[in-house]
């Protein structure tokens, strides 16, 4: 689609820290993130969410997560990590894109509420420098730490 952010990603055309690539899917670090590392899944195919999904990306997409996530978590010092995906825009999605949200987490972090009154700003610590984090991440998910 012309228009989605995240195909234009996908597509080369706007520029990301790209910390995983394979042939259905990209991982890239969020421009705004929650926390240092904070990491989106996105299948290079256009999907507007989860329901349009297939069940085939939907397990490729938890297998990388689980794949990326050690490394995010060693990169940033982290002890844990949400996986968060958001569908349909009264659910918080913002990019029309199925994606899903790794953020890496420590002992001690506010915690992100799921309520009414969600938030993705409660807590928010932000990345000043995310081309050294998407090496950090990149060279221990190739196996060189």
């Amino acid at each position: 689609m012309s228009s989605c952010v995240f195909c234009k990603i996908v597509d080369g055309s706007i520029p990301s820290h790209k910390i995983f690539e394979d042939g259905r899917a990209l991982a890239v670090l969020d421009i705004n993130p929650i926390r240092r590392g904070h990491t989106l899944i996105v299948p290079k195919k256009h999907y507007e969410n989860f329901l349009d999904l297939p069940e085939e990306e939907l397990a490729h997409l938890s297998i990388l997560a689980k794949k990326i996530a050690p490394a995010i978590m060693k990169a940033t010092d982290a002890d844990g990590f949400n996986i968060i995906g958001n569908s349909g825009v009264s659910a918080g999605q913002i990019i029309l894109h199925t994606h899903i949200h790794v953020i890496p987490r420590k002992t001690g972090d506010p915690r992100v509420r799921f309520s009414e009154t969600f938030s993705w700003s409660q807590g928010r610590e932000g990345d000043k420098n995310l081309e050294g984090t998407a090496d950090s991440i990149r060279n221990l998910i190739s196996g060189n730490p």
